[in-house]
């Protein structure tokens, strides 16, 4: 049972200061649509191609261009919103937000600020056993990416690259929820995790599908609860943003900074300005971009070229029959199903290629045997290789195999480790390879009793001290084994030691 709350603990964001001070924390993720095209064209949305080859008329504002909605990203962003228990706004509109970028061809960026098309809903972040944080999510919009612009190849010029212009992207924004930097983390993860399983954003932060703006503030103890209470931002302090975070660790370590940053202006007698910052991970800082822009900055107006959005209730429906397994419902069907704890069902869920990979192995077997196989083993492989579940040498039928093999008592779990890396390194069908390489374990017991018979009446010194002390029978074990050229049965030598030594 997971302990729920709003509230996090209120620790000193600051050790040394001078006074007691609090951590707020609100986030937009900017989440690329999983899609083949963009929001308002046909052109391709495939990463890594020569700049400016995925641009259609539309994307270059070529004039009399009008923007043509996708129904698709419709689509993946209602499946996101049911993802995250939010409300679907079945009339929704796009506006013009005006501002001017090299790379933005319109001079505009076509977004939603007053009809988004998915409302209220939640995330809950796990952090620690038994606890986790709901971090409310006030909204989902939709609108089209920038593009990008080049410094580096020209000394005296800039170039742009309008591939990325009009991707469509999800607007994820939080409530001011988040109370710390490793639950910011925790939250970003958390969040990603499910935009993957649900297929609607490949969360790839390396190739920017991902990036994340963080709005930190600081306040005096007691504030926060003023402003549950009331609504009231004014409550938390002024905000700083943070733009444009594509790392887990960077995410951390600018929270950090920038919390110390107010708290050290405050606590001089100093005012916060509310603007846009930049973190700098070589210097470890924050530094500012530009003054925040509030909503009446971008002169927002509906978008004239583009009709309300009307989708209809059967349709939401539809998607929502369509929906797969999250993370939450399977890690708790893991626990209950495989007898797996908390922990190796963290692991295993992480990831949904990884649990669907463990979720072949362990049917039909032991689950705790199959996580362990795949935990250790599996996945410890891959971590030292630097690859991935999808590139693993050693298919789930194949593990699968070599736990069957263990099971049934045909090899031990040395042999099963020696067989694994033949697989890694070679493949094959597991029972054919232990058979034609002779490590299948000996468990004739006539053949194990004779090895016995032998090694006790070669040592019988030892066979007094064992008799005495029975936990040294252990000895004639490892020397059976060891006679048997690792073969023999560890059950059974150890029956018939016990027996042999009446014990």
């Amino acid at each position: 049972m997971l302990d729920l709350t709003h509230d996090a603990p209120k620790p000193k964001v600051i050790a040394g200061a001078k006074h007691d001070w609090e951590l707020v924390i609100g986030m937009e993720i900017h989440a690329q649509v999983a899609s083949n095209a963009k929001l308002f064209s046909g052109a391709s949305t495939a990463f890594g191609a020569e700049p400016n080859a995925n641009v259609a008329f539309v994307d270059a504002a070529m004039p009399g261009m009008l923007p043509v909605i996708n129904e698709f990203c419709v689509e993946q962003t209602v499946r996101t919103g049911l993802g995250l228990k939010a409300r679907i706004n079945l009339v929704s509109a796009f506006d013009r937000k005006n501002y001017f970028y090299p790379d933005l061809p319109q001079g505009y960026q076509i977004s939603q600020l007053y009809h988004p098309i998915v409302g209220e809903g939640e995330v809950v972040v796990e952090m620690g056993p038994g606890v986790a944080r709901r971090v409310r999510i006030e909204r989902i919009h939709l609108e089209q990416d920038a593009g990008k612009s080049i410094h580096d190849m020209d000394p005296a010029m800039s170039f742009v690259d309008f591939n990325r212009t009009g991707v469509a992207l999800m607007e994820i924004v939080s409530r001011p929820d988040i109370r710390g930097p490793e639950e910011a983390a925790a939250y970003v993860t958390k969040l990603r995790q499910i935009l993957r399983y649900l297929g609607t954003c490949d969360g790839n932060m390396q190739n920017g599908n991902l990036r994340a703006d963080v709005n930190v503030s600081v306040c005096r103890p007691g504030q926060y609860e003023k402003y549950q209470a009331t609504g009231d931002f004014g409550h938390l302090g002024t905000r700083c943003e943070i733009k444009n975070m594509n790392s887990m660790r960077f995410i951390q370590a600018a929270i950090d900074y920038e919390a110390r940053r107010q708290i050290a202006i405050l606590e001089d007698g100093g005012t916060v300005v509310q603007e846009t910052r930049l973190y700098d991970p070589d210097r470890n800082e924050t530094r500012s971009m530009r003054s925040k822009e509030e909503a009446q900055d971008y002169r927002y107006f509906p978008d004239p070229d583009l009709l309300p959005l009307e989708i209809e209730q059967a349709w939401v429906d539809g998607i929502a029959r369509t929906m797969p397994e999250l993370p939450d419902a399977r890690k708790a069907r893991f626990i209950a199903g495989f007898g797996l704890t908390d922990y190796d069902a963290t692991v295993l869920t992480a990831d949904l290629d990884s649990s669907s990979f463990f979720e072949a192995v362990a049917q039909g077997r032991d689950g705790k045997t199959a996580a362990n196989w795949v935990i250790n083993e599996l996945f410890g492989r891959l971590n030292k290789e630097g690859r991935g579940i999808a590139d693993t040498p050693v298919s789930a039928g194949q593990l699968g195999g070599v736990i069957d093999l263990i099971t049934s008592g045909e090899i031990s779990g040395k042999m099963a480790k020696d067989l694994f890396e033949v697989l890694w390194t070679e493949g094959g069908d597991p029972a054919a390879v232990a058979a034609a390489r002779g490590m299948k374990q000996v468990t004739d017991t006539g053949a194990i009793e004779a090895a016995v018979d032998e090694i006790i009446a070669a040592n019988p010194a030892q066979v007094e001290k064992a008799k005495a002390n029975p936990k040294l029978a252990g000895w004639f074990t490892g020397q059976v084994i060891k006679a048997t050229g690792g073969k023999a049965n560890p059950a059974t030598v150890n029956a018939l030691v016990a027996a042999k030594l009446g014990l």
